[in-house]
């Protein structure tokens, strides 16, 4: 029976999260706050968390409308520097294009392209030392490409051919590259969050000076492991970067399932007592700046920085989505914030460092590059075509010291391969 105090109450109702744009629909970006570039203040990488709550619930941009630098975030590169970046994102972007298509011609089973984020993950990386630890989500790639990691051995990978370093064990795009400073990719949600931020525990407990950064879907921040991983952070003070990459859709469910209807990503910092920034993920300079900030804020004991770039997936999820079944097609090019290596290109053009010549010579020599590696990766196999790791390698890295038993089966399937003229 009703409380009769709650007579006149109207019944409880719960709120499902409804994307805006479905297939089909006109696309209005124009409700997006998008704050001027240099508006944001710049905190000293000493001062408390506390005391700099609104760069959470703001943008922190650097590329104006005109392609200037503007502003205290502007982290004044070089010539130099900003056409390394460039390139780097051009790179990324050919070397996705064309895995793409492999996979689209069956030489592979599965692929991801970062189009769009280019500058999440190759800003970051160019603004962190070259040793400090990197705990990728799928979508960095960037980061190896911009470290100088082989792409014929990320392309072995993608093929779990003869000349793959993980011996077919990793789904495809999922690397590890440790001596390039690249933990190995989970397709787990999250599970590298918690990984990071025991990393630079134990780095800060041994009295190291390298650092960690790590990156997750604005989905993800969901999951349990995004939460344990902040508590840890926060309650030791851990030398970690902890990077959220908004791109609006986890898969196919859009970014309000994540609460993002009700507040920001970075906001799940202040609950934290930790630095939070929030930052146009399209502009590869504040993408710089922001990483540079909290990195010098982690070599310095100061804890902690979550930053959420805020940003766009341009493609689908991966090559086994298709987001036509589930946002309409006008969404990527309506987003508000342009493309990142057009608006680098752009920066680059308005200081007289760059031309549309050089750009175009500049993609044809990335595309070359990138073509030239798959024919050299594919000599070593492609996914599908023959077994390219011999069986009796199965047991390689399972264990410190293979059990008696596995040594036993291990050596019988190899007494009879031979046997069989195998």
């Amino acid at each position: 029976m009703t409380d009769p105090r709650r007579a006149n109450l109207p019944p409880l109702s719960l709120h499902v999260p409804e994307p805006r744009f479905r297939p089909g629909d006109d696309v209005d970006f124009s409700d997006v706050a998008v704050p001027p570039a240099g508006s944001a203040r710049r905190p000293d990488t000493a001062d408390k968390a506390d005391s700099f709550h609104e760069l959470a619930y703001t943008l922190i941009r650097v590329l104006d409308e005109e392609g200037q630098a503007v502003g205290p975030w502007n982290p004044r590169l070089d010539a130099d520097q900003l056409r390394t970046m460039l390139r780097n994102m051009a790179l990324t972007r050919a070397f996705d294009e064309r895995m793409f298509r492999a996979q689209r011609q069956g030489k592979t089973s599965f692929y991801m392209k970062s189009l769009g984020e280019e500058a999440v993950s190759i800003g970051a990386a160019m603004a962190l030392a070259s040793d400090d630890m990197c705990f990728p989500s799928y979508r960095q790639q960037g980061i190896l490409i911009s470290r100088g990691y082989p792409l014929i051995t990320m392309m072995n990978q993608i093929y779990s051919n003869r000349g793959d370093p993980l011996m077919g064990r990793q789904l495809p795009i999922m690397y590890s590259a440790k001596d390039h400073g690249f933990f190995s990719i989970s397709g787990n949600l999250t599970t590298q969050y918690p990984q990071a931020v025991g990393w630079a525990m134990a780095s800060a407990a041994k009295g190291d000076s390298r650092i960690a950064a790590t990156w997750c879907g604005e989905g993800s921040t969901a999951e349990g492991d995004f939460h344990s991983a902040l508590t840890f952070a926060t309650v030791y003070k851990a030398p970690v970067i902890l990077n959220v990459v908004n791109n609006q859709w986890a898969i196919s469910s859009f970014s309000g399932f994540a609460g993002a209807e009700a507040t920001t990503f970075a906001a799940r910092a202040i609950g934290y007592g930790i630095a939070g920034l929030r930052i146009d993920g399209n502009d590869a300079l504040a993408v710089y700046a922001a990483t540079q900030w909290a990195a010098e804020r982690a070599r310095t004991n100061q804890g902690p920085t979550l930053i959420e770039h805020f940003t766009y997936r341009a493609e689908g999820h991966s090559t086994s989505d298709d987001p036509s079944a589930y946002r309409s097609a006008g969404e990527p090019n309506a987003w508000p914030l342009g493309d990142p290596i057009r608006r680098l290109k752009e920066h680059l053009i308005a200081l007289r460092e760059w031309d549309e010549e050089r750009q175009a010579a500049m993609d044809l020599e990335c595309a070359e590059q990138v073509k030239a590696a798959q024919k050299a990766a594919e000599k070593n196999g492609i996914l599908g075509h023959g077994m390219h790791q011999p069986f009796d390698t199965m047991f390689e890295g399972v264990f410190e010291e293979m059990p008696w038993h596995l040594r036993e089966q291990c050596q019988q399937m190899i007494d009879e391969r031979k046997a069989a003229g195998i």
